[in-house]
């Protein structure tokens, strides 16, 4: 597994779960739900605005003029903000929803297999553990997950919610990163790691965070440290920030 949300209350309608999941759910790599920070989501707690996810878009102005020091402007902010996170992907939403064991990139691999997140639901352990890359804890752990009626009734009502998570497109089968490993390192000025990340992903490679043999191509920008030397010294291809542009047709 890589890491990823570690949760002890594995049911979405447990208040420990949520209070836990608050600032997991609304991050960059998952609903994107900028302004709602522990604070905010403490306040909406212990005024009982929202106890479940779910609870987040049922918010309105009125509600939200509720919460001590919370201005008109900011609520609007926060209800544009919540309101983009309806349309989503579906890598996103299984990352969002916290499942023990399931990080970025288990969350992708699943989204990959199985583009339904209704499909969840059904599936067995065994077939969980077909998936590449998803082993017997990881695969129990999604299978309970889905088990449990609390969470699908959330997932559903987050559903009925407007939520929308399209399926993840398959990567490029011929790209030129298709089946490679890449390791990011170093500032890049044009495009943010996670956008850089994104650009290798959907091109058919794979981006570690370690330098070794198995390293296919490094991407090295400005203040490169001990990862470029670590690439020289196993023979491993370098390539600079205008050279990875221009391999991502920028």
């Amino acid at each position: 597994a890589d890491g990823g949300a570690d949760h002890r209350c594995t049911n979405l309608s447990c208040p420990a779960q949520f209070v836990g999941l608050r600032a997991h759910f609304s991050q960059r790599t998952a609903m994107d739900i900028q302004g709602l920070g522990d604070k905010l989501i403490a306040a909406l707690v212990e005024g009982k605005l929202v106890t479940t996810l779910a609870d987040l878009y049922t918010l309105d102005l009125a509600k939200l003029l509720k919460v001590p020091r919370m201005g008109e402007k900011s609520a609007q902010n926060l209800l544009e903000q919540i309101d983009k996170s309806r349309k989503t992907t579906l890598r996103r939403f299984l990352y969002a929803l916290g499942i023990r064991h399931v990080g970025e990139a288990t969350a992708k691999a699943l989204a990959l297999t199985f583009p339904d997140v209704r499909r969840f639901y059904t599936l067995s352990a065994e077939e969980l553990q077909a998936v590449r890359d998803v082993g017997p804890e990881v695969a129990a752990s999604v299978y309970r997950f889905f088990q449990q009626e609390q969470n699908r009734a959330v997932i559903e009502r987050l559903l009925g919610a407007g939520i929308v998570p399209e399926a993840e497109k398959a990567p490029e089968q011929s790209g030129p990163f298709s089946g490679k490993t890449v390791v990011l390192t170093g500032g890049l000025s044009s495009l943010s790691r996670d956008d850089a990340k994104a650009e290798v992903e959907k091109r058919g490679g794979r981006v570690s965070g370690s330098v070794s043999k198995k390293t296919d191509l490094v991407v090295a920008g400005e203040d490169a440290g001990s990862k470029l030397a670590k690439a020289k010294e196993l023979g491993v291809k370098v390539v600079d920030e205008a050279e990875f542009l221009k391999m991502i047709g920028r």
